[in-house]
């Protein structure tokens, strides 16, 4: 699955010293996390699989 991010989004102030620098890559785990796993109704983590 592909995510349309723009440059404003992984440049924008945020946490750090340098924001752009931590920021951009913290918000790429972020969605790389969301769209690849799910959360369990135990708490744990699965594989979210789609199916075509």
């Amino acid at each position: 699955m592909t995510v349309a991010v723009s440059v404003f989004d992984l440049v924008s102030i945020g946490i750090g010293p340098s924001s752009s620098h931590t920021v951009g890559p913290m918000r790429a785990a972020r969605m790389f996390v969301v769209v690849k796993y799910k959360e369990t109704a135990r708490g744990g983590l699965a594989v979210n699989i789609i199916e075509c």
